[in-house]
């Protein structure tokens, strides 16, 4: 049974790339290789080709039937409006359920289900998806105990580019949960548990998020609490770039067992803060990461959860010892919940090993953007789909492979240097520009460590078609920090020294530490 302190038990890694996440703890598990002793920093990237492969063009799929139609969604605001760039195709009929009449009384209309999302190629032909949902729960199912899903990921392996989207789905987002009604979308697996569902929990919960999102989960992977730390433990630890300070009441004293967020007035745990910069965590640290919300939201602990899931990748990778999964399987999911069969996850051992880490997007919910706050009876708090689509277009977008633009980016050749006294810094900023699809590269202190203001020196001297805008923007950089200096023999697009003024945190959802603790 878990403590009650461990009432978030984190996914370790998406078990359909498992290849990438899980296998230094299987091996160290089964004798053959022991743990890593040094962490690794974060690897940079080696820029890929700047078209993507056509798609091999496969047979018409089959018409399936349309789902029921229901009452249309009309809690506070306008219905949340269907996009029109992506294409939609019949959902299939055997992922809904059979009655939609909830169970109680609903303190809003029942939404309308979304159709099935499918992004289509440059032939107009649906791309090869393998969407997994990974889940972290805090406890153990038992009959008359609430479970919450709080962690809900979705991994979607797009094999057709050999690139890889995760999507955080809110713990508090406001559905339909079929058979019973509107609910918090972490009640779903529990729920459909506790009844008895067709698939019991998982098909419940797949079930839940094609009919509120129009996303089809195939597979479904679950790591707890202690799994969560054998993983970590095993790589050595995992190295994270903090771009934003993290400060939360911490265990500290002889007694902690684990990373979760505890009471102040316990005499084991005082207020920590984790300043900006890169830091080699173990279990304890990771988890807390993953956990604190003191001065941050729900949403940004899954953009943090979606790091560490980075940085389990990034150790496993460097292992060099992902082709052992096969024969490791077994162990695996002895540590793994998972209905995903080693068939699936054999064909991805070569992108496990190809895989850069700025092949890798990220999409998160952002309060007041893709969602708003509403109060179903005056006191529970919740969260609802934005009324001007955003949350259809954040999904579109996690369906969509990377685009030419990105592409584009990733193909920039640019140098980070720290012009100041902060250690890490051009690490931190490094790691920034790759979720957002740059291959940068960490150059280390610069020439002095004084600069007061963050500099560009753009060698490419390019009006159009540069990377410069989306280079100030994501670095807080103000365009009179901007040189133009065009070098026809360069070796690198852009260097940028970063200086006093350097701003990591811009875009993040926190608040600034309290400077007590």
């Amino acid at each position: 049974m878990l403590s009650q302190h461990r009432f978030l038990a984190l996914i370790a890694g998406p078990l359909a790339l498992v290849v990438l996440l899980a296998a230094p703890s299987l091996l160290a598990a089964a004798g053959g290789v022991s743990a890593f002793q040094e962490p690794t920093p974060p690897p940079t990237n080696t820029p890929r080709a700047t078209a993507l492969p056509t798609n091999t063009p496969r047979p018409t799929l089959p018409p399936t039937e349309t789902p029921p139609p229901t009452s249309t969604y009309t809690p506070t605001s306008t219905p949340t409006p269907v996009p029109t760039e992506p294409v939609f195709l019949p959902t299939p009929t055997l992922y809904y359920p059979p009655d939609y009449q909830p169970s109680r009384e609903q303190p809003t209309a029942i939404p309308t289900a979304m159709p099935r999302l499918r992004a289509l190629d440059e032939t107009n032909t649906p791309y090869e998806l393998l969407n997994v949902l990974l889940l972290g729960h805090d406890g153990i199912l038992e009959p008359g105990s609430p479970f919450h899903t709080d962690t809900m990921i979705v991994v979607s392996i797009n094999r057709d580019t050999n690139t890889v989207s995760m999507i955080s789905l809110p713990r508090d987002l406001f559905v339909y949960i079929p058979n019973w009604g509107m609910a918090r979308l972490n009640l779903a697996w529990g729920y459909g548990e506790a009844i008895g569902w067709t698939d019991g929990s998982w098909g419940m919960m797949r079930q839940t998020i094609l009919y509120n999102f129009g996303i089809e989960t195939h597979y479904y992977a679950m790591v707890d609490f202690d799994g969560f730390e054998q993983i970590i433990d095993a790589v050595g630890g995992v190295t994270i770039a903090v771009d934003c300070p993290i400060q939360d009441i911490r265990c500290t004293g002889p007694a902690c067992t684990d990373g979760i967020p505890g009471n102040e007035t316990d005499s084991d745990f005082e207020l920590y803060t984790l300043p900006v910069g890169v830091f080699d965590m173990d279990a304890e640290l990771a988890l807390w990461y993953a956990r604190s919300r003191k001065n941050t939201i729900d949403f940004d602990r899954g953009r943090r959860q979606q790091q560490l899931l980075r940085a389990i990748w990034a150790k496993t990778k460097a292992s060099g010892q992902i082709t052992q999964i096969p024969q490791l399987y077994d162990q695996l999911t002895s540590v793994v919940e998972t209905n995903m069969p080693l068939s699936e996850v054999l064909p991805l051992i070569p992108l496990a090993l190809s895989i850069e880490p700025n092949d890798i997007e990220n999409h998160f919910f952002r309060k007041n953007v893709e969602t708003v706050a509403w109060s179903p009876d005056g006191v529970t708090n919740v969260q609802l789909p934005h009324p001007d689509g955003g949350m259809n277009r954040l999904i579109y977008n996690f369906l969509q492979p990377p685009t030419q633009n990105r592409l584009r980016l990733e193909n920039a050749r640019i140098a980070i240097y720290n012009g100041t006294s902060n250690p890490g810094w051009d690490v931190v900023a490094a790691d920034r520009l790759i979720w957002e699809g740059f291959a940068p590269a960490a150059m280390g202190p610069a020439d002095r460590a004084d600069y007061a203001t963050s500099t560009i020196i753009d060698h490419t001297g390019a009006s159009k078609g540069s990377s410069l805008n989306q280079l100030v923007g994501l670095l807080n950089i103000r365009p009179d920090q901007v040189v133009v200096q065009p070098d026809p023999n360069r070796t690198v697009d852009f260097e940028i020294i970063l200086g006093a003024d350097y701003n990591s945190c811009v875009g993040r959802q926190w608040v600034a530490p309290s400077q007590t603790g």
